[in-house]
């Protein structure tokens, strides 16, 4: 089957939640995305119950007229932190914590958390036999998910885009293969915008 997983489109910072609301910019990201995947015959869309996963996942599911189903598995490591700010921020505006959180630092036991991220993805994998679904989720789950489809140990290394795409393709037998990685041709200037 093919497995998709989108990463959520840009939300607002936040001091009082670790849940925030798309920005504008993230919600044009989230429709961007659903034209980009709109004609390639995706039959299941599972989303993080998180507010910005289910805010990209929405114009999908409108478009294709498919129901976004949540699943608790694919939520952000840091859900419970209570405040939000993108990484690319974080990197600019404090470089030392930036780089703590990137080297493991992250508040949360990591193989715990790529251990619940696998054991939901192959739920998903399993419940789309010869399939294909989107997983709308976030960075941490990507990056866990493809360590693990690559043989390394759990960690942050990649920066997924926001809204972009990554694809694997899940056999029978067990085996997991990466197809494509961090692909945003459709978040370009010179991409049609949304209409």
């Amino acid at each position: 089957m093919d497995l998709l997983l989108i990463r959520h489109g840009l939300p607002v910072r936040s001091a009082e939640t670790a849940d925030p609301p798309l920005s504008a910019e993230g919600h044009e990201q989230a429709r961007r995305v659903a034209r980009w995947l709109a004609g390639e015959g995706i039959g299941a869309v599972v989303s993080s119950p998180m507010v910005r996963a289910v805010e990209t996942a929405q114009p999908f599911a409108a478009a294709t007229g498919l129901e976004i189903r949540l699943h608790p598995g694919v939520v952000e490591f840091d859900r419970d932190s209570g405040s939000y700010v993108p990484l690319e921020v974080l990197k600019r505006e404090d470089y030392a914590a930036w780089q703590a959180f990137v080297a493991g630092g992250v508040g949360a036991d990591i193989a715990a958390f790529q251990a619940m991220v696998v054991a939901a993805l192959e739920a998903v994998i399993a419940d789309n036999p010869g399939g294909r679904a989107a997983v709308f989720c976030h960075g941490g789950v990507i990056n866990v998910w493809t360590a693990h489809v690559l043989g390394m140990a759990p960690r942050l290394f990649f920066e997924p885009g926001y809204a972009s795409v990554h694809r694997y393709l899940c056999a029978r037998s067990g085996q997991r293969n990466v197809v494509a990685l961090n692909e945003r041709a459709h978040l370009r200037d010179d991409w049609p915008a949304a209409v």
